[in-house]
């Protein structure tokens, strides 16, 4: 419960808490067995062709649109939306598309993103790990 109270609000440590728990239902969710490779939404519901990749594509884009709301550059902006677009389309393939969304985590990416504007622009949004 404390996690969910963390991240209600606008101001950017609580911005970045939702974008790192969306990060991590799309792209970390649970082990795959036998492979030891986590993975998430995007993988599992990019095996139902079409729909599984315009719902985690809708997903992604909602991350970038949290990125805007921190005042990101619109550089920054197209960048990550182009990441989300590449995934989405690429993950439409039959088959392929499933191998590539192993491999390519376009949210992971964009958080990376974020995460560096964070670290310079609200640095007292950063989390420190322990």
């Amino acid at each position: 419960m404390k996690l969910m109270a963390a991240a209600i609000g606008n101001d950017p440590a609580a911005i970045r808490k939702r974008i790192e728990m969306m990060e991590q239902v799309l792209e970390r969710s649970f082990t795959l067995p036998g492979m030891s490779r986590k993975v998430g939404l995007d993988f599992a519901l990019g095996l139902v062709p079409v729909v599984g990749d315009i719902i985690t594509g809708a997903m992604g884009l909602y991350i970038v649109w949290e990125a805007r709301n921190l005042g990101m550059s619109k550089f920054q902006l197209m960048r990550m939306a182009a990441n989300v677009g590449f995934d989405s389309l690429l993950g439409a393939v039959p088959i392929a598309g499933d191998v590539f969304d192993l491999f390519w985590r376009s949210n992971t990416r964009n958080l990376k993103i974020i995460r560096k504007h964070l670290d310079k622009h609200h640095p007292c949004a950063r989390v420190i790990e322990g």
